[in-house]
């Protein structure tokens, strides 16, 4: 089980309130939500092995040169932390990621990011390293493109907490955008998004897209439709394809999870008692985490 963490303790902020404080006063509403988060999902599917992958760097340099609009509008509300702000994230969000961080060490919780990359690329490799079935966690659409129903990749992605889990599979990426996890990529690609920068190829919407992926297989097959004037695109279509060929050549590699990060060692297993008990008991009393950490821990060794 593979944790898009950023996007796990964004939601637990919204979803706990911030009357939920340390004994000094000070929110920890995303650091207990957090802790129910794993607890229920350890409950709930049992992983062997858990990861919370980290965003090291959520606007990688390489990504901004390939498409300087990359996520260009959070730039100028940048939060500690290495936290992007979506629309506009309070100030008391961002001082809880490091007690997140050292709580999930001090309970030897695997956490891995690596300068350079986002939590994404750590995930997209971890799954393409995997040997068995692997669950992704996030509410990012964008690792629907990692969905594998032959390797057993899936994305479980939040509808309501972490009770209500929508299981993404091929079959339902098909019935929803219709295309499977490959396609995916290539659909938002094609389509843009606004929230992540990416302008994508104006007059192309998702539906179209759909239609383009369907017809001619992939993108690169869409775009030798372009030069094929037998080809069924649209006179509309072809111009507008044509027109965004220097978008297109770079954006797969902005678009598409990196496979190859250079991963540090780690164990990914589910730790079978804490890492650093006379840390986790310190932090627990800073930080009065109480019946959540409890709950994790009960759940974990329970």
């Amino acid at each position: 089980m593979l944790l898009d963490t950023a996007s796990l303790y964004y939601r637990a902020y919204f979803g706990v309130p911030d009357s939920v404080r340390a004994p000094d006063g000070t929110p920890v509403n995303a650091v207990r939500g957090l802790l129910d988060f794993i607890a229920r999902l350890v409950q709930d599917h049992r992983p062997d092995d858990l990861v919370a992958c980290m965003d090291a760097d959520w606007r990688p340099h390489w990504r901004v040169e390939l498409i300087p609009s990359y996520k260009a509008h959070r730039v100028a509300t940048e939060t500690a932390g290495g936290l992007p702000d979506e629309e506009e994230t309070p100030d008391t969000l961002a001082p809880q990621v490091p007690v997140i961080e050292d709580v999930l060490d001090a309970l030897g919780i695997a956490r891995v990011g690596v300068a350079g990359y986002e939590a994404d690329d750590v995930i997209g490799t971890l799954t393409g390293r995997a040997t068995g079935p692997v669950d992704i966690v996030t509410g990012d659409r964008d690792l629907y493109q990692l969905v594998d129903d032959a390797r057993g990749v899936r994305v479980l992605y939040p509808l309501k907490g972490v009770g209500s889990l929508q299981p993404t599979d091929g079959a339902w990426l098909r019935e929803k955008y219709g295309v499977d996890g490959s396609g995916y990529a290539d659909l938002a690609l094609l389509r843009g998004d606004p929230s992540d920068g990416l302008p994508g190829v104006p007059g192309i919407g998702e539906k179209t897209a759909a239609k383009l992926l369907d017809a001619f297989g992939d993108l690169a097959g869409v775009m030798a439709a372009v030069d094929d004037p037998g080809s069924a695109l649209t006179p509309s279509q072809r111009r507008r394809l044509d027109e965004a060929r220097e978008y297109v050549a770079v954006a797969p590699k902005v678009v598409r999870v990196a496979g190859d990060v250079p991963l540090p060692e780690f164990d990914p297993a589910l730790p079978a008692a804490p890492r650093d008990p006379a840390a986790l008991e310190d932090l627990a009393k800073r930080w009065g985490l109480g019946g959540s950490l409890q709950r994790l821990l009960s759940t974990l060794h329970g």
